[in-house]
């Protein structure tokens, strides 16, 4: 059984899908993209400038769109999920894989959420902090944070690679107090995401999610709020909308897909095949333009 991982918007830089770009069926995804999208995202993709690139309305669609065209590539030549997640907004490129989204709902529901995101304004950041547990950096957390300056673990992404999230100041004591830490590095991301700095954005990003069109899913998706595989419609569409604000718990997503037989990172991105390789996954990355040669022998096609 097959894995399908779709990567999220920390993942953008410039040039990316450029090999997919020349495959028929994915540049048919970036062109269908470039009509349903207010303004094309793949000059942007292929060109920047980076600082624009990765501004929130524009990192997600991006990374989206190169989600998509890695999947249609796949899917031309055979392969399909027994199982998908997403990390972030990467969540819903896998409701899309599942069956649950169709393009056009997708790329409609991604182009909302990092509107309503970029709309609350620059309010935090993120840093991740390497070497220590999730626990160890909890306490840091509930230590550094204020009342007015919150801080709560954002990104449970890997063994010892934890990201913080919310207000800057909060984000200076936590590295004051993380003596243990191996190093702790701020991300190149606009804001506070997955923290309650994001609960501005909520509101209406609940309205459209309960009033989108959503199919029953064809295999199981692991949400990331939960980290459990699920085929219930009303699950899914919550923990979709809780996203903003909760934490990904990645760790426990990756864990799921040692369940499988292989799995692959689908989009131009090999951040999360190293993250799942590091809980013993077997996971290749559509960001090789080998993959879907080595897939094939893999699964004797």
């Amino acid at each position: 059984m097959l894995g399908f991982l779709f990567p999220g918007q920390g993942t953008v830089r410039v040039g990316m899908g450029a090999w997919l770009r020349r495959k028929p069926v994915a540049a048919e995804v970036f062109a269908q993209a470039d009509e349903l999208f207010g303004q094309p995202i793949s000059p942007l993709c292929a060109k920047g400038p980076l600082e624009r690139l990765v501004a929130t309305e524009h990192a997600q669609r991006a990374v989206t769109v190169c989600n998509l065209a890695a999947l249609a590539v796949l899917r031309a030549d055979g392969h399909e999920p027994g199982l998908v997640a997403g990390h972030s907004v990467g969540e819903l490129s896998a409701l899309y894989a599942a069956g649950v989204l169709d393009l056009a709902g997708t790329l409609r529901l991604v182009e909302i959420r990092s509107r309503l995101m970029a709309e609350v304004g620059v309010t935090g950041g993120m840093s991740a902090v390497m070497g220590l547990a999730v626990e160890e950096v909890e306490a840091l957390v509930a230590e550094a944070a204020t009342a007015d300056e919150p801080l709560v673990v954002g990104l449970e992404n890997a063994p010892g690679h934890v990201v913080v999230s919310g207000a800057l100041p909060a984000i200076e004591r936590l590295g004051k107090l993380a003596s243990d830490a191996r190093k702790i590095v701020p991300l190149q991301v606009s804001n506070a995401f997955h923290s309650p700095l994001m609960a501005p954005a909520v509101p209406g990003w609940r309205e459209v999610v309960r009033a989108a069109p959503m199919a029953p899913p064809r295999v199981p998706v692991v949400p990331n709020v939960t980290a459990e595989p699920t085929v219930d419609l009303d699950v899914i569409r919550e923990a979709l909308i809780i996203q903003l604000t909760e934490r990904v718990r990645w760790t426990e997503t990756a864990l799921r897909t040692t369940t499988t037989t292989l799995c692959v990172e689908v989009g131009d991105s090999k951040v999360l095949a190293g993250l799942s390789r590091g809980v013993g996954a077997r996971c290749l990355s559509m960001s090789d333009p080998g993959t879907p040669r080595r897939l094939a022998q893999e699964r004797g096609a």
